[in-house]
């Protein structure tokens, strides 16, 4: 296999009025690829794409959806009917976190969390990728984090979601092995976006340095150019190394405690 030819090329990338999904929207632009935008924030949406149609003479298309709503799969795949679209990639990048204990967190927060992070991954890859293997020459990125490789006190259901896409994902990437298209599951650290708005402390990073979101996506992309690419990348060469010695080196116990620590008020 060689690198991607995004070229004629139809790439919907949830999430993305800010962030990672704006991040990925304007390195595959470059790319050439034509767009599908999804999020909550039509406004946010309609400047991105303005910005990516002029700087790169693509088509962009523009879709308001809450992702925790039923069925955003299929109501995705009716809209790119409605439109005329026929998606070859998919960057499923939508997402957000709760930080705090778990028996203190608004149930519906939760709920929406679980929506989105979870059944909405699931549902949109699972409304695409059909189509997705038999067209044979695009991606389908599912964004987890470095939270999937290891439970997270204070963080505790974002880490299980983020556990559940990295699993997911890893086994799409077998099934879908020898039909052309290229899956993978991208893991972050703490990254500079407005992620930590969202989930309303800086405290969820640790003591981490934010990186950029520049650098993480383009890390996904070079590991979907490789001849043979992971099921898996995680973003950041300190990341991949705390990712390895909480593996091999640390036990469970010792794991869960230290990024309690991390996390706890103070920290």
């Amino acid at each position: 296999m060689t690198a991607v030819d995004y070229r004629g090329q139809t790439t919907l990338i949830t999430g993305a009025s800010a962030g990672l999904g704006a991040e990925f929207a304007r390195q595959l632009a470059a790319r050439d690829s034509d767009l599908v935008l999804v999020a909550r924030r039509k406004e946010r949406l309609e400047e991105l794409a303005a910005e990516l149609r002029a700087h790169h003479h693509i088509q962009v298309h523009v879709v308001e959806m809450d992702l925790a709503t039923d069925n955003p799969g299929q109501a995705l795949a009716t809209r790119m009917d409605q439109l005329g679209l026929h998606v070859t990639s998919l960057i499923n990048n939508a997402g957000f976190a709760t930080f705090g204990p778990f028996h203190q967190a608004d149930p519906e927060r939760l709920r929406r969390e679980v929506a989105v992070d979870v059944t909405a991954v699931a549902d949109v890859s699972r409304a695409f990728i059909e189509q997705l293997r038999t067209e044979g020459r695009g991606v389908l990125v599912n964004v987890a984090s470095m939270a999937a490789y290891q439970p997270n006190p204070r963080m505790a259901l974002y880490g299980a979601t983020k556990a559940f896409v990295l699993s997911l994902t890893e086994a799409l990437w077998e099934e879908s092995r020898g039909t052309g298209l290229r899956v993978l599951a991208l893991s972050p650290g703490a990254t500079r976006t407005e992620f930590f708005d969202v989930v309303g402390t800086t405290q969820a990073a640790g003591k981490s340095r934010l990186a950029s979101p520049v650098d993480v996506v383009r890390t996904a992309l070079t590991a979907l150019d490789r001849r043979n690419p992971p099921p898996s990348v995680i973003a950041g060469r300190m990341n991949r190394v705390m990712a390895f010695l909480a593996r091999r080196l640390a036990t469970r116990r010792q794991v869960i405690r230290a990024i309690g620590r991390l996390t706890a008020e103070g920290a």
